[in-house]
């Protein structure tokens, strides 16, 4: 009788919140909530500091579901690569996200962050990945 191989899964260690591992959602939660006020990223920015570059579209939608997680996650600073506020119709108005970055002092001219290169927070970089 052959002998019984062992297992090489790894086992996961457990998070503060009891969970097993992170989801994606989760992860991209945790890097909105680092964007600092009065600065933007983009869908790519944070796909890229997860080590998942091609994954703006899920970084879209996790975004899209922002509105209902606790702690609270500040979708309104997270916008497309060209600075535009592609996001905005899933806020509670289509208004709701210029309103929000204004707020923090940032200029909104046709849908699009003005000097969006001097108000992009890059993760990756800033968070030391």
């Amino acid at each position: 009788m052959p002998a019984k191989k062992k297992s090489s899964a790894k086992l996961k260690s457990v998070k503060p919140s009891g969970k097993r591992e992170e989801s994606f959602f989760e992860l991209v939660y945790e890097v909105a909530r680092q964007i600092p006020k009065g600065r933007v990223t983009s869908y790519g920015a944070i796909a890229a500091c997860l080590g998942t570059k091609l994954s703006a579209r899920m970084v879209g939608w996790a975004m899209n579901g922002a509105g209902k997680v606790k702690p609270k996650v500040p979708a309104h600073r997270v916008v497309n690569r060209n600075g535009m506020l592609s996001g905005k119709n899933h806020f509670k108005t289509p208004d709701a996200m210029e309103n929000l970055l204004k707020k923090e002092g940032i200029t909104v001219k046709n849908d699009t962050v003005v000097d969006f290169d001097k108000k992009f927070w890059n993760p990756a970089e800033e968070l030391g990945f």
